[in-house]
């Protein structure tokens, strides 16, 4: 406990031992708060105990981290002329690393000129931790100069360094610029680590430049290099929004096959995209391949038969909602309104109704979106008294279904139509609303 140190520390120092490394109140300078860590670098004399440069770093350690930044950086500097310890490479490391955290640039940039006067040289740790300062400020120009001034004293980057240069180019929008870093660091004969595919695909995709993003991945995979999921996902993602559905699935494969988790969410997304691309039969082996290994989820039924409903398949969709019913799945809103526009879609707006009086009497609430699409598709005048029956529905069911902006969508259907049977039904709503 804290409140028993003083009285171990006073003991010590009473026992008077013969002189001793000050290796061993390391762990102590390191773990106590600054200035009791200070108050005891001061005293290591008393112990019989001389302070060193590796006392001086732990005293170090202990003010960055509690982020006594300007306390540091003084004894940092006064350390030469009054505690008569020279700093060393690590000590320029620790304090560079607490100023770029929170003081900034300009601090560590002052710290990183003063290094030669003191006769350190600096090492990766160094100008990684400056590197990382002028990325984080999104000064390209400066970060790219002083690695340029880097190669110039001779110096070869190593790939954390080449990385790091990667993603703040990455992270300002300029992927063709990372893109030129990266071939310069293979022909610089330092090979990209999982870290650098990973920032500059995740570039590519947030730019929806599925073919790079796409190469990369299988540049990646060939090197022995695995993606995380996340990672992954958005590959898979892109490809897809791209309309390279199958593309997507083959990767989605190649993926799996080098030791990526298999994911849910993942074949979701390719279920959803093939079906709706047309390769229908692709999705729903992808799905049974599914079924061998796991429980589909309702996610993955919902992408089924979202993906099915919307390329026509509203037969293929019906078989796999009576597996889901048999499994113990409720369909929820998602479920019936793929049901709803799927019908819509072929021309069968009375069906989608008949689907729509399910949804509502289920308790699940139908979007403004189904509305819109319920009403467009009920366009002829011969389907006024179905949608004057879905007003009725929606209206009387107990529950919150029709909205301001719903009730708006019906309301202009009254206006542009002026049927003696919309308003009827209009009014029977109105008569029984409290």
């Amino acid at each position: 406990p804290p409140d028993l140190l003083p009285p171990v520390l006073s003991a010590l120092r009473a026992a008077r031992l013969p002189a001793f490394s000050d290796r061993a109140f390391l762990p102590l300078l390191r773990a106590l708060p600054p200035l009791p860590s200070l108050r005891l670098f001061l005293s290591l004399p008393s112990f019989n105990s001389h302070p060193s440069v590796r006392s001086f770093n732990a005293l170090l350690h202990s003010l960055v981290a509690a982020r006594r930044l300007r306390l540091a950086a003084a004894l940092f500097r006064a350390a030469p002329t009054k505690l008569y310890i020279t700093p060393d490479l690590v000590s320029c490391n620790i304090l560079l690393k607490g100023l770029v955290g929170v003081r900034g640039l300009d601090a560590a940039l002052k710290v990183l000129d003063e290094m030669p006067g003191l006769g350190i040289v600096p090492d990766v740790v160094t100008y990684t931790t400056v590197l990382s300062a002028y990325c984080a400020k999104e000064d390209l120009k400066g970060a790219q100069k002083l690695f340029d001034d880097i190669i110039a004293g001779g110096r070869v980057p190593d790939v954390t360094m080449y990385t790091v240069l990667i993603d703040g180019y990455c992270r300002t929008g300029k992927t063709q610029d990372a893109a030129r870093i990266m071939d310069e660091m293979e022909a610089a004969g330092v090979q990209p680590n999982e870290v650098t595919y990973s920032v500059v695909i995740e570039a590519c995709c947030k730019e929806g430049k599925s073919a790079e993003a796409c190469n990369l991945m299988r540049e990646m995979l060939g090197a022995g290099h695995t993606p995380d999921t996340p990672l992954a996902a958005k590959v898979v993602d892109v490809l897809c929004q791209d309309g390279k559905a199958d593309e997507a699935h083959q990767m989605w494969k190649w993926m799996v096959k080098k030791n990526v988790p298999p994911d849910n969410t993942i074949t979701n997304t390719l279920i959803y995209w093939l079906c709706k691309s047309g390769m229908v039969r692709e999705a729903r082996k992808l799905f049974d391949e599914l079924e061998k290994g796991y429980k589909p989820s309702l996610l993955t039924y919902n992408s089924l038969i979202s993906g099915l409903c919307e390329n026509g398949e509203l037969q293929e969709a019906g078989q796999v909602w009576d597996d889901m019913v048999e499994r113990r799945y409720e369909p929820n809103a998602v479920t019936y309104e793929a049901f709803i526009k799927g019908f819509c879609k072929i021309g069968k707006p009375d069906e989608g109704a008949a689907v729509f009086t399910e949804m509502v009497t289920k308790g699940c609430t139908p979007s403004k979106v189904l509305y819109q699409v319920l009403v467009d598709s009920l366009s002829e005048p011969i389907h006024d008294d179905i949608v004057g029956k879905i007003v009725q529905t929606a209206a009387l069911s107990g529950g919150d279904f029709l909205d301001g902006d719903s009730w708006e969508i019906f309301i202009r259907r009254v206006l542009d139509t002026k049927s003696d049977t919309w308003n009827k039904h209009l009014n029977s709503v109105l008569d029984t609303e409290p």
